[in-house]
Parts: structure tokens; sequence; C-alpha cells
């Protein structure tokens, strides 16, 4: 089975840092995505979708430090769904992405910023590494994180 998302868009906002009681560092930013299209009529037509993205620890440092509302970023990452109850004591449910990587797309200074460019900078180039102390030997990029025993109060967002 697979469960593997792909972004390459706009951030909505700059990325919305907290750090939880344990330490962890979480970022949340928004991701637009753009589909064009002809309609009946032969007129160009634009669909705009946003898409919520999480990044934890690390990643959500460097998300801090090098993202900005506007930025061209690729973004890789899984698709998760959760559910909690707002103040009100309504269900409420979130479909978000967890990114282990991201890259910023964006041309550096002095360049046209036309597309996406084929020769990324690797300093501008971000994966998660697995946690200290994890038994990998395979030298894995991406890591899971398990947030089934947090408590709604520990959510992100």
């Amino acid at each position: 089975m697979v469960n593997k998302v792909i972004l390459i868009g706009n951030l909505g906002r700059d990325p919305e840092v907290r750090t939880l009681e344990n330490g962890a560092m979480v970022a949340k930013f928004p991701v637009a995505t753009n589909e064009s299209y002809r309609d009946k009529n032969g007129e160009w037509q634009t669909i705009t979708e946003w898409h919520d993205v999480v990044v934890w620890r690390s990643l959500a440092e460097r998300a801090e430090k090098s993202l900005q509302k506007g930025s061209l970023v690729f973004v890789e990452g899984k698709l998760t769904h959760r559910k909690y109850q707002d103040n009100n004591g309504v269900d409420r449910y979130i479909t978000e992405v967890v990114a282990n990587t991201f890259r910023i797309l964006d041309r550096k200074e002095g360049g046209s910023r036309t597309g996406y460019s084929d020769t990324f900078p690797t300093e501008e180039s971000y994966t998660a590494s697995p946690p200290s102390g994890s038994g990998s030997s395979k030298g894995s990029s991406s890591f899971s994180e398990d947030i089934s025993n947090m408590e709604d109060d520990d959510l992100p967002f």
C-alpha cells in the first residue's frame, strides 16, 4: 500500500510554528496548487486548491527560517486525517499533508521566476531525519510520527 503526496505550489502565508510541551517543534503552512482548463465555451479557467501542510522537529525549524508567503515549493509527504472536538463539543475533521521533505523552487536573486528550475541549490532542500536512537540501518530519509497518544490539547493547531 502507498500513501504518498507530492505538491508543487505557493505558500499562502508564513509558516505558523509551535513548540509542544514535550519540546517537539511543529510548523503548519498552506500550499496553493492551481489547475487550468478550458471550459465548454473555450475560456481558460483556473481552480485553486489549498492544502494544509505540517512538518515536525528539525524540518519545522528549517521551514520557519527558509519559507515565506508566496514561496514556490515542492512538498513530499503523506496524507493524514484526524478528528477532534472543538470548544463546543462539535466533531471536526482535518485532512493534512505531513511532509517529510520540502524544496524551495524560487530562483535566486537576479534570476526570473518563470517556473521550475532544473538546478535546485542543495542548501534549500530539506528532508526530515530519523529521530535519534532509531535503529534504522537503511539510511531512510523519512520517519513516522506517532500522534495517536496525543491529547487534543497537544495537537499542533
